[in-house]
Protein backbone atom coordinates (compact mmCIF):
# COMPACT_ATOMS: atom_id res chain seq x y z
CA UNK A 1 0.00 0.00 0.00
CA UNK A 2 0.91 3.50 -0.81
CA UNK A 3 0.35 5.09 1.69
CA UNK A 4 1.45 3.85 5.05
CA UNK A 5 0.33 6.38 7.91
CA UNK A 6 -2.89 4.92 9.29
CA UNK A 7 -3.95 7.81 10.37
CA UNK A 8 -4.06 9.63 6.87
CA UNK A 9 -7.21 9.81 4.32
CA UNK A 10 -5.13 8.21 1.54
CA UNK A 11 -4.69 5.58 3.56
CA UNK A 12 -8.48 4.82 4.73
CA UNK A 13 -9.38 5.58 1.58
CA UNK A 14 -7.28 3.25 -0.34
CA UNK A 15 -8.14 0.77 1.88
CA UNK A 16 -11.73 1.02 0.78
CA UNK A 17 -10.98 0.85 -2.64
CA UNK A 18 -9.52 -2.63 -2.08
CA UNK A 19 -11.92 -3.53 -0.03
CA UNK A 20 -13.55 -6.34 -1.85
CA UNK A 21 -17.05 -5.84 -0.02
CA UNK A 22 -17.32 -2.20 -1.05
CA UNK A 23 -20.15 -2.79 -3.55
CA UNK A 24 -22.82 -3.87 -1.18
CA UNK A 25 -22.92 -0.38 0.78
CA UNK A 26 -24.55 1.06 -2.17
CA UNK A 27 -27.15 -1.84 -1.63
CA UNK A 28 -28.53 0.05 1.56
CA UNK A 29 -30.51 3.02 2.89
CA UNK A 30 -28.27 6.21 2.85
CA UNK A 31 -31.19 8.59 3.82
CA UNK A 32 -28.93 11.26 5.35
CA UNK A 33 -24.95 11.15 3.60
CA UNK A 34 -23.45 12.84 6.71
CA UNK A 35 -24.59 10.92 9.13
CA UNK A 36 -21.78 8.04 10.38
CA UNK A 37 -23.84 4.90 11.51
CA UNK A 38 -21.95 2.75 14.14
CA UNK A 39 -24.80 1.39 15.83
CA UNK A 40 -25.87 -1.71 13.49
CA UNK A 41 -25.35 -4.06 16.22
CA UNK A 42 -28.76 -2.39 17.18
CA UNK A 43 -30.30 -1.70 14.58
CA UNK A 44 -29.40 -2.66 11.01
CA UNK A 45 -29.55 -0.40 7.90
CA UNK A 46 -32.22 -0.98 5.56
CA UNK A 47 -31.35 -3.35 2.35
CA UNK A 48 -33.03 -1.37 -0.69
CA UNK A 49 -34.59 -4.23 -2.01
CA UNK A 50 -36.62 -4.47 1.22
CA UNK A 51 -39.10 -1.65 0.55
CA UNK A 52 -40.41 -3.22 -3.23
CA UNK A 53 -40.18 -6.67 -1.77
CA UNK A 54 -43.00 -5.54 0.94
CA UNK A 55 -44.95 -3.67 -1.56
CA UNK A 56 -45.09 -7.08 -3.95
CA UNK A 57 -46.62 -8.53 -0.56
CA UNK A 58 -48.67 -5.89 0.46
CA UNK A 59 -50.04 -4.88 -2.68
CA UNK A 60 -50.00 -8.22 -5.10
CA UNK A 61 -49.90 -11.35 -1.99
CA UNK A 62 -51.99 -9.44 0.20
CA UNK A 63 -54.12 -6.94 -2.26
CA UNK A 64 -54.48 -9.30 -4.88
CA UNK A 65 -54.73 -12.79 -3.75
CA UNK A 66 -56.21 -11.88 -0.30
CA UNK A 67 -56.15 -14.97 2.27
CA UNK A 68 -55.03 -17.35 -1.05
CA UNK A 69 -51.61 -15.91 0.40
CA UNK A 70 -51.97 -18.88 2.42
CA UNK A 71 -51.42 -21.46 0.78
CA UNK A 72 -49.32 -19.50 -1.81
CA UNK A 73 -45.90 -19.42 0.01
CA UNK A 74 -47.17 -17.52 4.00
CA UNK A 75 -47.93 -21.08 5.74
CA UNK A 76 -44.05 -21.91 4.54
CA UNK A 77 -42.91 -18.44 5.10
CA UNK A 78 -41.20 -19.00 8.75
CA UNK A 79 -39.50 -22.20 7.69
CA UNK A 80 -37.98 -20.90 4.69
CA UNK A 81 -36.48 -17.58 5.76
CA UNK A 82 -35.76 -19.63 9.15
CA UNK A 83 -34.08 -22.63 6.67
CA UNK A 84 -31.32 -19.06 4.63
CA UNK A 85 -30.58 -18.06 8.15
CA UNK A 86 -29.43 -21.49 8.82
CA UNK A 87 -26.96 -21.45 6.26
CA UNK A 88 -25.45 -18.20 8.07
CA UNK A 89 -25.57 -20.15 11.65
CA UNK A 90 -24.39 -23.93 10.44
CA UNK A 91 -27.13 -25.44 10.64
CA UNK A 92 -29.51 -27.41 8.43
CA UNK A 93 -32.50 -25.76 7.06
CA UNK A 94 -34.80 -27.93 9.14
CA UNK A 95 -33.57 -26.68 11.94
CA UNK A 96 -34.22 -23.26 11.91
CA UNK A 97 -37.51 -21.20 12.38
CA UNK A 98 -39.14 -17.39 12.26
CA UNK A 99 -40.84 -17.73 15.27
CA UNK A 100 -42.02 -15.36 18.19
CA UNK A 101 -39.39 -12.76 19.85
CA UNK A 102 -36.24 -13.67 21.08
CA UNK A 103 -37.33 -13.57 24.51
CA UNK A 104 -40.26 -15.93 23.91
CA UNK A 105 -38.42 -18.55 21.96
CA UNK A 106 -35.25 -18.30 24.79
CA UNK A 107 -38.61 -19.14 27.59
CA UNK A 108 -39.92 -22.24 24.81
CA UNK A 109 -36.26 -23.56 24.54
CA UNK A 110 -35.28 -23.30 27.97
CA UNK A 111 -38.55 -24.48 29.86
CA UNK A 112 -38.40 -27.84 26.88
CA UNK A 113 -34.27 -28.48 28.29
CA UNK A 114 -35.70 -28.55 32.09
CA UNK A 115 -38.55 -30.80 31.04
CA UNK A 116 -36.41 -33.12 29.40
CA UNK A 117 -33.98 -33.10 32.40
CA UNK A 118 -36.09 -33.77 35.21
CA UNK A 119 -33.99 -34.79 37.74
CA UNK A 120 -31.85 -31.83 37.35
CA UNK A 121 -32.29 -28.24 39.34
CA UNK A 122 -29.58 -25.88 37.57
CA UNK A 123 -29.48 -23.79 34.55
CA UNK A 124 -25.72 -22.26 34.56
CA UNK A 125 -25.20 -18.38 32.86
CA UNK A 126 -23.18 -15.80 33.03
CA UNK A 127 -23.78 -12.09 34.34
CA UNK A 128 -22.51 -11.41 30.76
CA UNK A 129 -25.57 -12.35 29.25
CA UNK A 130 -27.96 -9.55 27.98
CA UNK A 131 -30.22 -8.90 31.17
CA UNK A 132 -33.64 -9.83 29.18
CA UNK A 133 -32.14 -13.54 29.23
CA UNK A 134 -31.58 -13.33 32.51
CA UNK A 135 -34.99 -12.55 33.37
CA UNK A 136 -36.15 -15.24 31.20
CA UNK A 137 -34.43 -17.53 33.31
CA UNK A 138 -35.19 -16.42 36.51
CA UNK A 139 -39.15 -17.13 35.25
CA UNK A 140 -38.28 -20.52 33.50
CA UNK A 141 -36.66 -21.52 37.21
CA UNK A 142 -39.78 -20.00 39.13
CA UNK A 143 -42.42 -22.09 36.66
CA UNK A 144 -39.93 -25.47 37.15
CA UNK A 145 -42.50 -27.24 38.93
CA UNK A 146 -39.62 -28.46 41.13
CA UNK A 147 -36.42 -26.47 42.99
CA UNK A 148 -34.61 -24.98 40.67
CA UNK A 149 -31.41 -22.58 40.67
CA UNK A 150 -30.06 -19.88 38.40
CA UNK A 151 -26.23 -20.36 38.84
CA UNK A 152 -25.05 -16.50 37.34
CA UNK A 153 -21.22 -16.79 37.15
CA UNK A 154 -19.26 -13.72 37.32
CA UNK A 155 -16.77 -12.28 34.64
CA UNK A 156 -13.59 -12.06 35.77
CA UNK A 157 -12.79 -8.92 34.82
CA UNK A 158 -16.17 -7.59 33.05
CA UNK A 159 -14.77 -8.17 29.59
CA UNK A 160 -14.39 -11.64 29.21
CA UNK A 161 -16.12 -15.00 29.56
CA UNK A 162 -15.59 -16.87 33.38
CA UNK A 163 -14.50 -20.12 30.98
CA UNK A 164 -12.80 -21.80 34.23
CA UNK A 165 -15.90 -20.84 36.53
CA UNK A 166 -17.94 -22.60 34.05
CA UNK A 167 -15.38 -25.80 33.93
CA UNK A 168 -16.17 -26.10 37.63
CA UNK A 169 -20.03 -25.52 37.68
CA UNK A 170 -21.51 -27.36 35.29
CA UNK A 171 -22.02 -30.55 36.87
CA UNK A 172 -24.45 -33.40 36.95
CA UNK A 173 -26.94 -31.84 38.44
CA UNK A 174 -26.89 -28.90 35.85
CA UNK A 175 -29.89 -29.34 33.06
CA UNK A 176 -28.87 -26.63 31.30
CA UNK A 177 -26.08 -23.89 30.39
CA UNK A 178 -27.37 -20.97 28.68
CA UNK A 179 -25.11 -17.84 27.03
CA UNK A 180 -24.79 -15.54 24.61
CA UNK A 181 -22.01 -16.31 22.03
CA UNK A 182 -21.16 -12.58 21.33
CA UNK A 183 -21.42 -10.55 24.45
CA UNK A 184 -23.91 -7.54 24.07
CA UNK A 185 -21.45 -4.65 25.84
CA UNK A 186 -17.58 -6.15 25.32
CA UNK A 187 -18.23 -8.50 22.20
CA UNK A 188 -16.35 -11.55 23.67
CA UNK A 189 -16.90 -14.61 21.80
CA UNK A 190 -17.22 -17.59 23.52
CA UNK A 191 -15.50 -20.84 22.37
CA UNK A 192 -18.85 -22.97 21.24
CA UNK A 193 -16.83 -25.47 20.68
CA UNK A 194 -14.96 -26.42 23.75
CA UNK A 195 -18.03 -24.85 26.37
CA UNK A 196 -20.48 -26.99 24.50
CA UNK A 197 -18.33 -29.91 24.91
CA UNK A 198 -18.54 -28.97 28.63
CA UNK A 199 -21.86 -28.84 29.06
CA UNK A 200 -22.24 -32.48 27.29
CA UNK A 201 -19.73 -33.80 29.25
CA UNK A 202 -21.94 -33.52 31.94
CA UNK A 203 -24.96 -34.71 30.18
CA UNK A 204 -26.77 -30.96 30.24
CA UNK A 205 -28.13 -29.33 27.26
CA UNK A 206 -26.58 -25.84 25.36
CA UNK A 207 -28.20 -23.17 24.19
CA UNK A 208 -26.72 -20.29 23.05
CA UNK A 209 -28.12 -16.56 22.06
CA UNK A 210 -26.92 -15.57 18.95
CA UNK A 211 -28.43 -12.07 18.61
CA UNK A 212 -24.73 -10.54 18.57
CA UNK A 213 -23.29 -12.61 16.27
CA UNK A 214 -25.48 -14.25 13.76
CA UNK A 215 -24.30 -12.34 10.53
CA UNK A 216 -21.83 -10.90 12.09
CA UNK A 217 -19.61 -13.70 12.97
CA UNK A 218 -18.96 -17.37 11.48
CA UNK A 219 -21.16 -19.94 13.37
CA UNK A 220 -21.20 -23.42 13.01
CA UNK A 221 -24.12 -24.93 15.54
CA UNK A 222 -23.54 -28.02 14.02
CA UNK A 223 -20.14 -28.63 13.81
CA UNK A 224 -20.10 -27.67 17.61
CA UNK A 225 -23.24 -30.33 18.13
CA UNK A 226 -24.83 -27.18 20.14
CA UNK A 227 -28.71 -28.51 20.96
CA UNK A 228 -30.45 -25.20 21.31
CA UNK A 229 -30.02 -21.93 19.74
CA UNK A 230 -32.49 -18.50 19.59
CA UNK A 231 -31.53 -15.22 17.74
CA UNK A 232 -32.84 -12.11 16.30
CA UNK A 233 -33.15 -10.49 13.12
CA UNK A 234 -32.98 -7.02 13.28
CA UNK A 235 -29.13 -6.50 14.36
CA UNK A 236 -26.47 -8.02 11.44
CA UNK A 237 -29.60 -9.56 9.75
CA UNK A 238 -31.21 -6.46 8.59
CA UNK A 239 -34.64 -7.34 9.20
CA UNK A 240 -36.42 -3.82 10.89
CA UNK A 241 -37.00 -2.65 14.11
CA UNK A 242 -39.19 -5.43 16.14
CA UNK A 243 -38.73 -8.13 13.57
CA UNK A 244 -39.47 -11.53 14.68
CA UNK A 245 -36.18 -13.69 16.05
CA UNK A 246 -35.37 -17.20 14.88
CA UNK A 247 -34.82 -20.38 17.14
CA UNK A 248 -32.64 -23.64 16.44
CA UNK A 249 -33.32 -27.39 17.77
CA UNK A 250 -31.02 -29.99 16.38
CA UNK A 251 -32.65 -32.42 14.65
CA UNK A 252 -31.86 -35.44 16.89
CA UNK A 253 -33.95 -33.16 19.44
CA UNK A 254 -36.86 -32.09 17.80
CA UNK A 255 -39.42 -34.58 18.43
CA UNK A 256 -38.13 -35.20 22.13
CA UNK A 257 -38.66 -31.54 23.54
CA UNK A 258 -41.80 -30.02 23.92
CA UNK A 259 -43.16 -26.10 23.23
CA UNK A 260 -44.64 -25.26 26.58
CA UNK A 261 -46.42 -22.42 24.56
CA UNK A 262 -48.79 -24.50 22.64
CA UNK A 263 -50.82 -22.95 19.86
CA UNK A 264 -52.64 -23.94 16.44
CA UNK A 265 -49.50 -23.26 14.39
CA UNK A 266 -47.42 -25.80 15.90
CA UNK A 267 -51.04 -28.79 15.96
CA UNK A 268 -50.86 -32.12 13.78
CA UNK A 269 -53.02 -31.59 11.19
CA UNK A 270 -54.11 -27.97 12.05
CA UNK A 271 -56.92 -27.71 9.81
CA UNK A 272 -58.59 -30.73 11.04
CA UNK A 273 -59.21 -28.46 14.65
CA UNK A 274 -59.22 -31.43 16.96
CA UNK A 275 -59.80 -30.16 20.54
CA UNK A 276 -56.60 -32.44 21.57
CA UNK A 277 -52.93 -30.95 21.22
CA UNK A 278 -50.90 -33.03 19.26
CA UNK A 279 -47.45 -31.64 18.33
CA UNK A 280 -46.39 -31.42 14.47
CA UNK A 281 -43.68 -33.46 13.90
CA UNK A 282 -39.90 -31.88 13.55
CA UNK A 283 -39.71 -28.24 14.47
CA UNK A 284 -43.00 -26.95 13.48
CA UNK A 285 -44.40 -27.71 16.29
CA UNK A 286 -42.95 -24.85 18.25
CA UNK A 287 -44.60 -22.42 16.63
CA UNK A 288 -47.40 -21.20 18.32
CA UNK A 289 -49.36 -18.06 16.74
CA UNK A 290 -50.15 -17.14 13.33
CA UNK A 291 -46.70 -16.01 11.76
CA UNK A 292 -46.47 -12.34 11.36
CA UNK A 293 -45.98 -12.17 7.06
CA UNK A 294 -45.16 -8.74 6.48
CA UNK A 295 -42.52 -8.81 9.21
CA UNK A 296 -40.97 -12.37 8.51
CA UNK A 297 -41.17 -11.06 4.81
CA UNK A 298 -39.13 -7.70 5.52
CA UNK A 299 -36.12 -10.20 6.67
CA UNK A 300 -35.27 -11.86 3.97
CA UNK A 301 -33.90 -9.14 1.63
CA UNK A 302 -30.65 -8.35 4.41
CA UNK A 303 -30.47 -12.48 4.66
CA UNK A 304 -30.24 -12.38 1.19
CA UNK A 305 -27.50 -9.73 0.95
CA UNK A 306 -25.22 -11.94 3.48
CA UNK A 307 -25.21 -15.00 1.82
CA UNK A 308 -24.49 -13.52 -1.35
CA UNK A 309 -21.70 -11.84 0.66
CA UNK A 310 -20.19 -14.69 2.69
CA UNK A 311 -19.30 -14.95 6.11
CA UNK A 312 -16.30 -15.64 5.35
CA UNK A 313 -15.59 -12.85 3.45
CA UNK A 314 -17.44 -10.94 6.01
CA UNK A 315 -15.89 -11.80 8.98
CA UNK A 316 -12.49 -11.12 7.39
CA UNK A 317 -13.70 -7.69 6.49
CA UNK A 318 -14.61 -7.04 10.69
CA UNK A 319 -11.88 -8.12 11.62
CA UNK A 320 -9.59 -5.83 9.76
CA UNK A 321 -12.10 -3.65 10.48
CA UNK A 322 -12.18 -3.74 14.17
CA UNK A 323 -8.22 -4.91 14.51
CA UNK A 324 -7.61 -0.67 11.94
CA UNK A 325 -10.04 0.62 14.77
CA UNK A 326 -7.86 -0.59 17.85
CA UNK A 327 -4.70 0.48 16.36
CA UNK A 328 -6.77 3.98 16.08
CA UNK A 329 -7.68 3.31 19.77
CA UNK A 330 -4.35 2.94 20.92
CA UNK A 331 -2.53 5.65 18.87
CA UNK A 332 -5.58 8.66 19.79
CA UNK A 333 -7.64 7.50 22.10
CA UNK A 334 -5.81 5.62 24.86
CA UNK A 335 -3.67 8.59 25.49
CA UNK A 336 -6.53 10.84 26.35
CA UNK A 337 -7.83 8.72 28.65
CA UNK A 338 -10.21 6.02 26.61
CA UNK A 339 -9.84 2.02 28.03
CA UNK A 340 -10.71 -0.54 25.71
CA UNK A 341 -13.51 -2.57 27.06
CA UNK A 342 -13.37 -5.52 24.57
CA UNK A 343 -10.97 -8.37 23.77
CA UNK A 344 -7.99 -7.41 22.56
CA UNK A 345 -7.72 -11.00 20.65
CA UNK A 346 -9.90 -10.91 17.33
CA UNK A 347 -10.43 -14.56 17.64
CA UNK A 348 -11.97 -13.95 20.82
CA UNK A 349 -14.27 -10.94 19.71
CA UNK A 350 -17.24 -10.30 17.72
CA UNK A 351 -18.15 -7.19 15.28
CA UNK A 352 -18.10 -4.54 17.41
CA UNK A 353 -15.92 -2.22 19.65
CA UNK A 354 -16.63 -0.81 23.47
CA UNK A 355 -14.24 1.82 24.60
CA UNK A 356 -14.64 2.80 28.05
CA UNK A 357 -13.99 6.41 29.52
CA UNK A 358 -15.05 8.30 32.70
CA UNK A 359 -17.21 10.42 30.64
CA UNK A 360 -18.43 8.12 28.37
CA UNK A 361 -21.89 9.47 28.45
CA UNK A 362 -21.11 13.27 28.23
CA UNK A 363 -18.96 12.23 24.61
CA UNK A 364 -20.79 9.75 23.30
CA UNK A 365 -23.59 12.93 23.36
CA UNK A 366 -21.49 14.94 21.63
CA UNK A 367 -20.71 12.44 19.33
CA UNK A 368 -24.05 12.10 18.10
CA UNK A 369 -25.17 15.86 18.30
CA UNK A 370 -21.79 17.41 17.63
CA UNK A 371 -20.07 15.14 15.33
CA UNK A 372 -23.10 13.66 13.37
CA UNK A 373 -21.55 9.90 14.65
CA UNK A 374 -23.86 7.53 15.86
CA UNK A 375 -22.57 4.55 17.98
CA UNK A 376 -24.38 3.42 20.98
CA UNK A 377 -24.17 3.78 24.78
CA UNK A 378 -24.15 1.12 27.70
CA UNK A 379 -23.68 1.72 31.40
CA UNK A 380 -21.64 3.04 32.97
CA UNK A 381 -19.12 4.23 30.58
CA UNK A 382 -19.25 1.53 27.55
CA UNK A 383 -19.43 3.46 24.02
CA UNK A 384 -20.27 0.46 21.52
CA UNK A 385 -19.09 0.93 17.99
CA UNK A 386 -20.84 -1.48 15.59
CA UNK A 387 -19.10 -2.59 12.73
CA UNK A 388 -21.60 -4.57 9.86
CA UNK A 389 -18.85 -4.87 8.04
CA UNK A 390 -21.29 -5.42 4.81
CA UNK A 391 -22.04 -1.48 4.41
CA UNK A 392 -19.48 0.23 7.14
CA UNK A 393 -16.73 1.93 5.51
CA UNK A 394 -12.94 1.92 6.67
CA UNK A 395 -13.53 5.47 6.15
CA UNK A 396 -16.55 5.15 8.83
CA UNK A 397 -14.43 4.27 11.22
CA UNK A 398 -11.89 6.49 10.82
CA UNK A 399 -14.08 9.29 11.35
CA UNK A 400 -15.48 8.11 14.38
CA UNK A 401 -12.40 7.34 16.06
CA UNK A 402 -10.57 10.85 14.97
CA UNK A 403 -13.90 12.51 16.17
CA UNK A 404 -13.86 11.14 19.29
CA UNK A 405 -10.37 12.29 19.76
CA UNK A 406 -11.24 15.93 18.65
CA UNK A 407 -14.34 15.71 21.20
CA UNK A 408 -11.87 15.05 24.07
CA UNK A 409 -9.03 17.38 22.75
CA UNK A 410 -11.10 20.42 22.40
CA UNK A 411 -13.59 19.61 25.63
CA UNK A 412 -16.66 19.58 23.57
CA UNK A 413 -18.48 17.00 25.63
CA UNK A 414 -17.82 19.41 28.72
CA UNK A 415 -21.37 21.37 27.60
CA UNK A 416 -23.67 18.15 28.39
CA UNK A 417 -24.77 17.05 32.06
CA UNK A 418 -22.97 14.01 33.03
CA UNK A 419 -26.34 12.36 34.04
CA UNK A 420 -27.78 9.60 32.50
CA UNK A 421 -30.48 9.74 30.06
CA UNK A 422 -32.03 7.55 27.60
CA UNK A 423 -29.53 5.52 25.65
CA UNK A 424 -29.53 5.89 22.07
Amino acid sequence: MAHTDALSTDYVRELDRRDPLAGFRGRFVFADPDLIYMDGNSLGRLPKATAPHLDDVVQRQWGERLIHGWNEGWMALAGRVGGKIARLIGAQADEVLISDATSVNLFKLATAALQARPDRHKIVTDDLNFPSDLYVLQGVCERAGRPCELVVLPSPDGVHGPVDALAGAIDDDTALVALTHTVFKSAYRYDMDAITRLAHDAGALMLWDLSHAAGSVPVDLNGANADLAVGCTYKYLNGGPGSPAFLFVKEALQETLQNPIRGWMGQRDLFDFGLTYEPAPGLQHFLTGTPPVLSIAAIEPGVDLLLEAGMDRLRAKSVQQTEYLIHLWERLLEPVGFTLNSPRDAERRGSHVSVGHPDGWRIAQALINDMRVLPDFRKPDNIRIGVAPIYTSFEDVWQTMTRLHRIVDEGLHQRYDAGFGTAT
